[in-house]
């Protein structure tokens, strides 16, 4: 059973799972990708996949509950993480990465969040929580990883990656891509000394000249 949208977002997510592989992010058969179609199915990389080189034919199709509609590969093992943030959550597409510093940051003892040290960490909503831990692939951690996104477009998970959200599979990309810069940053910064967080006047600063400059935003320049 097909659609008439599922083949090209199959691409899509294909496509993304080579990007991030491409960038660093995912290694072999680690990390997954999702997308919801807009007649509500929802399109996710299949388990064993090496992302690096990940086909259309890697990506599976299923309901919102997990019913498997199109594909030859059982979804991921993460498929119960996914299918809780879609049914929490506006997401458009997910992201589940072991990037790096990102994993590193989640590995760390008493880091309960990332904080801001740069404005650009605003776009993903503030702090970056830490799920607590819990095996992948399990209920447990599908609960923790929905909880620390609330009202953010990312979350680390403890001892494990990182997961971030969008309203497409290009914002989901762009936000595990920064999510990744951030953490790298707070890494080096605490190598060089103790870092310095943005203070919450700093952030509510930020956030109105953004809004003021409609920064990150092309416009036609003055005449």
């Amino acid at each position: 059973m097909t659609t008439v949208e599922s083949p090209r977002v199959r691409e899509q997510v294909a496509a993304t799972a080579r990007r991030l592989a491409a960038e660093g992010l995912l290694i072999g058969t680690a990390g997954n990708v999702s997308a919801r179609c807009d007649d509500g199915l929802i399109a996710v990389t299949g388990t064993g996949v090496v992302l690096a080189d990940c086909g259309a034919e890697d990506v599976t199709v299923l309901t919102p509950t997990g019913e498997h509609v199109d594909g030859r590969i059982a979804p991921t093992s993460e498929l119960g993480l996914h299918l809780g943030i879609y049914a929490a959550t506006q997401s458009g597409a997910v992201v589940h990465t072991h990037a790096p510093f990102s994993t590193a940051v989640s590995c760390v003892t008493g880091m309960d969040s990332l904080p801001v040290l740069h404005y650009q960490q605003l776009l993903l909503g503030g702090e970056i929580r830490v799920a607590p831990y819990a095996t992948f692939g399990t209920p447990e951690l599908a609960d923790l990883v929905v909880d620390s996104l609330r009202d953010r477009q990312a979350a680390l998970m403890a001892n494990h990656g990182s997961v971030a959200v969008g309203s497409s599979l290009d914002k989901a990309l762009d936000n595990a891509l920064l999510l990744e810069w951030l953490a790298t940053l707070h890494v080096r910064a605490s190598g060089v000394g103790t870092p310095r967080p943005l203070t919450e006047a700093q952030q509510h600063d930020a956030v109105v000249q953004a809004i003021t400059l409609e920064y990150g935003t092309t416009k036609e320049s003055p005449q």
